[in-house]
């Protein structure tokens, strides 16, 4: 990769209204204000920011463990709306650079967040009673138990993160979505479900020497997916990167730097939740608990 790549990358990053060429950028960037989109988060902020009032008096949790569960969830929140809402979302469309970070920051950070903070509870409480009620005697169903066992299963949460990236990846699918806001969308909400399964698996499994073993499994293939897209020797997604020589890139240029978004900055988040799985194992071997066995000095 050239130096000159890395310099326009931050060039854009500390510029983004600069002129190129002769094509001018507009000094304002364009929110996302999809209903598809804005509503379900909102919906779900108010339902989390209900339902935590509610639940706090009759948690058993201390204050503090409480507040960092708040945080958590609150860090992931706005992380995956600033993703879907912010500029980020039109900038893109716009380039195939940007387009990686922004599913990057839903798959690899808003995801682990929002699971690591536990919100069914807060949720299912920001619902009016009777619906309440209602809803957790159907998520409490013999069927539903079964469902959510089979896809949380870490292998299955595995294989249906994993097909969902590299399916949504392949050239002519991903630059469909482009054009297509209703593809555009179902693309985001796979990426996001398939990865609130996988990290659900991972986090609160009992077996976390397992759990890392999925997690570096995932990272070594999106890495590979990551090096196949830097080092392609030609454009193989036309429609995302065909706007990038406005900004100051070549549509090569910008598929590969989307490329190493996902083989680098992804894959060392991946490999941190490996080795922190890791660590935590191998401490509970120690203590013969959280899916370790106990190691007993011969």
């Amino acid at each position: 990769m050239r130096t000159g790549t890395t310099i326009a990358l931050l060039a854009i990053m500390a510029a983004p209204a600069s002129a190129h060429d002769g094509h001018a950028h507009s000094g304002s960037f364009p929110w996302t204000i999809d209903p598809w989109i804005v509503v379900p988060l909102g919906l779900s902020a108010a339902l989390y920011a209900c339902g935590s009032l509610r639940f706090r008096p009759r948690s058993l949790e201390s204050r503090r463990s409480f507040v960092q569960r708040l945080v958590t969830f609150w860090t992931g929140w706005f992380i995956l709306t600033g993703a879907l809402v912010s500029p980020l979302h039109w900038l893109g469309q716009q380039l195939f650079s940007f387009h990686m970070v922004e599913h990057e920051l839903v798959m690899a950070i808003s995801a682990p967040l929002i699971v690591l903070s536990r919100p069914s509870a807060m949720l299912l409480w920001g619902l009016p009673k009777i619906v309440r009620r209602q809803t957790g005697q159907a998520l409490a169903s013999n069927a539903m138990r079964s469902a959510w066992n089979c896809l949380s299963n870490g292998t299955v949460a595995t294989l249906l993160h994993g097909v969902t990236i590299w399916a949504w990846h392949a050239p002519i699918l991903f630059d469909a979505t482009i054009d297509s806001p209703p593809l555009h969308r179902l693309q985001h909400l796979s990426f996001f479900a398939s990865a609130v399964l996988f990290w659900w698996s991972v986090i609160w499994k009992k077996n976390r020497g397992l759990a890392a073993w999925h997690v570096f499994l995932t990272m070594l293939h999106m890495s590979i997916l990551g090096a196949l897209i830097t080092l392609a020797p030609r454009v193989l997604y036309g429609v995302q990167t065909r706007a990038s020589e406005t900004w100051g890139l070549s549509p090569l240029e910008d598929q590969q730097m989307a490329g190493l978004v996902m083989w680098v900055p992804a894959g060392i988040i991946y490999a941190i939740a490996a080795l922190t799985l890791t660590a935590l194992w191998i401490s509970d071997s120690g203590k013969g608990g959280a899916g370790g066995t106990h190691i007993v000095a011969p």
